[in-house]
């Protein structure tokens, strides 16, 4: 997607393509400038505050900010600043992480660059703001006889299956992505049981492949005498985008980083996969030819503890979308009608806010997303997004909440 002619280096940009939260509405980076204010505050007010947009498109969220920084009355939902906030714009140091080539006009204070900075060398906030979807991930399928294999992929998108899985992504779908049963029937597997639902301990057991057998080539089983795993069943081994975010976790001395994607969690892996693509507002077929955008939901969970191991980093929290951007206060209330009798133009406008607030955090919708936030050293998420139930992460092996090493 980022080689000559791919689909990121185009003009029109992802926007051109699909509807992020950034080009829904210029509230959603008036939310990130008030969560900005916040870690500030909780770093004690750094003589140089970072700002780093990771996959940063055409650098619309950091102009976003910058603008709500600037723009009096239009940081957050009214955010008060706070002792020593008054030079944040000053102290900012706003960074784009994008292969894609710096776009013309892009605000002077921006620094635009094609990798992460140096560990460590970061205090403040960072977002990846629908970047982990795109890391690329190997995709598996089980096979007739229940041997998950890696699906083999041409350019024009025909798919085949190849070899068994090698052991690394066998030892992380044992981890993290538990297979469907089959029974006579089909897949043994309960409905979606969503993100507050307790991972099932038999569906985490490790494969028994039997002393005999060549690692990787025995049939998955739940136990080691169970079904075998629903042939036709796929997943998307998630190491490169755990990988991805400890890494980008590393690059913050203190502060919060946070991932924002339509994700889902042990408890709630799909059981055919995510694995799609975008191209002119439409689902296609995901080709890899550089035409289109290639996606697929996230494993946060497996994020968040690859980024809890990562240097400082603290107890990773999950929220929805939904209630990350309420707590930045962001409620999408309309207008008192009465307002539009003595003030039409600005009950228009507050009203226009007011359907853009309510499509953000609309549940069925971009409100659905999950907020992966990870703190480095001072910062605690309770501090920056007080809200009283955060999303559970489900552990890997069902003992307790990821730990950093």
């Amino acid at each position: 997607m980022y080689g000559p002619g791919g689909f990121y280096h185009r003009p029109e940009g992802p926007a051109g393509h699909f509807r992020t939260s950034v080009h829904a509405s210029p509230l959603y980076a008036r939310a990130v400038a008030t969560l900005l204010t916040r870690v500030d505050a909780a770093l004690g007010h750094p003589a140089e505050l970072a700002l780093l947009d990771i996959g940063a498109g055409r650098g619309e969220l950091l102009t976003g900010v910058l603008d709500a920084l600037t723009t009096p009355g239009q940081r957050g939902a009214g955010e008060r600043s706070g002792a020593g906030a008054g030079d944040l714009v000053a102290r900012l140091r706003p960074c784009a992480v994008e292969r894609a080539q710096r776009p013309a006009g892009l605000d002077p204070r921006v620094e635009w660059r094609d990798d992460l900075p140096a560990p460590g060398s970061l205090t403040g906030l960072l977002i990846a703001n629908e970047w982990l979807d795109n890391v690329p991930v190997d995709v598996v399928e089980v096979d007739p006889d229940g041997v998950p294999r890696q699906v083999r992929v041409a350019p024009d998108g025909t798919e085949e299956l190849g070899d068994p899985v090698p052991p690394a992504d066998a030892a992380w779908l044992a981890d993290w992505w538990p297979w469907p049963r089959a029974t006579e029937t089909g897949p043994d597997s309960d409905p979606d049981p969503g993100w507050g639902t307790e991972p099932d301990p038999e569906l985490g057991a490790a494969p028994d492949p039997g002393l005999d057998a060549e690692p990787g080539t025995a049939p998955v089983r739940d136990d080691g005498s169970g079904p075998r795993a629903e042939p036709g069943s796929r997943a998307e081994v998630g190491a490169p985008r755990d990988a991805a975010w400890a890494r980008a976790v590393r690059t913050l001395h203190a502060g919060l980083a946070v991932a924002v994607d339509y994700a889902h969690t042990r408890a709630s892996r799909p059981p055919y996969g995510t694995l799609t693509g975008f191209r002119d507002g439409r689902e296609v077929r995901p080709v890899p030819d550089g035409s289109c955008d290639l996606t697929s939901h996230v494993a946060l969970d497996a994020c968040a503890a690859a980024g809890a191991r990562a240097a400082r980093a603290g107890t990773p929290v999950l929220h929805t979308q939904r209630d990350a951007l309420r707590a930045l206060g962001l409620t999408g209330r309309r207008p008192p009608l009465t307002r539009a009798s003595t003030d039409p133009a600005g009950y228009l406008r507050a009203l226009s806010l007011a359907g853009e607030a309510a499509e953000l955090t609309d549940p069925a919708g971009l409100g659905d997303f999950r907020w992966l936030c990870q703190p480095v050293g001072p910062v605690a998420v309770a501090d920056v997004l007080p809200l009283p139930l955060p999303l559970p992460i489900p552990p890997r092996d069902g003992s307790g909440p990821p730990r950093a090493s």
